[in-house]
């Protein structure tokens, strides 16, 4: 099973972008969009599906901001649609699925960039995300949290840490809360897989980032403990462009 998560930074943009194409040759088995920045309403109903998928969607009421949506194989799967917080769910942050033997959060966290008071809004909707998880797992549920986490967790996982020791993204109460899931039970899949290897997830549009690999990797998949022996691989897709964010799949073997 290939889960694929991608923050396509408005997903308008990316249609124009090669993104049809990529999906239909790559063939996902279930796409996680973030940041799309549309409610399917605004969107003519070819360019509402993906030939072959389903979606479920979750818009922010904002126009023009945020949201999440999931295309899926399967008809009329189980989902849910945001975390039973109106403060958060207005954003559109998260959208649940439900799979062979565990549930799959497609969530994009927020960003801190905007300032302080933002720091604080994305601390609190990582600590609500986990109590929803903690008492998944308690009930023996299984979870894959995937997405944009809008933090870089240790030093490897940026091109300058120093420079961005003050920058929302990798501050200390942000890299702490990456830690926090660690010890509720989840494993940051790429790095259990691969824990010296460089590789980024976004660039920024400014001064070649991309080009001459000055990112971060703030796209994750962290997987329930229980289900690490169905993980077979995580592969950060860097060649296909289309957003400032590349996607990444996590590879399941079967129940």
């Amino acid at each position: 099973m290939k889960i694929t998560t991608w923050n396509v930074n408005g997903y308008r943009a990316v249609l124009n972008k090669g993104f049809g194409e990529w999906v239909q040759s790559y063939q996902p088995d279930v796409l996680c969009l973030q940041e799309i920045k549309v409610a399917p309403s605004q969107l003519d109903p070819s360019a509402r599906e993906i030939p072959g998928y389903f979606s479920i969607w979750n818009p922010a009421q904002r126009p023009g901001y945020s949201g999440v949506a999931t295309f899926v194989r399967i008809p009329d799967i189980q989902n849910q649609i945001g975390l039973g917080a109106p403060r958060f769910d207005v954003e559109g942050r998260v959208l649940r699925t439900t799979h062979d033997g565990f549930h799959l959060l497609n969530v994009y966290f927020p960003s801190g960039q905007r300032g302080l008071d933002r720091v604080g809004y994305k601390l609190e909707f990582y600590a609500a995300l986990l109590d929803w998880c903690d008492r998944m797992h308690a009930a023996g549920e299984k979870l894959v949290v995937t997405g944009d986490f809008n933090t870089a967790h240790r030093e490897i996982d940026l091109a300058h840490p120093r420079q961005n020791i003050h920058t929302s993204g990798f501050l200390p109460e942000e890299r702490a809360w990456i830690d926090t899931y660690l010890e509720h039970g989840f494993v940051d899949a790429f790095r259990w897989l691969y824990p010296d290897r460089v590789a980024y997830t976004w660039w920024t549009y400014v001064s070649g980032a991309r080009s001459r690999n000055i990112g971060w990797r703030l796209d994750y998949f962290m997987v329930s403990k229980g289900l690490l022996d169905r993980v077979t691989d995580v592969t950060i897709h860097t060649e296909v462009l289309g957003s400032d964010h590349c996607p990444v799949t996590l590879n399941l073997k079967d129940a």
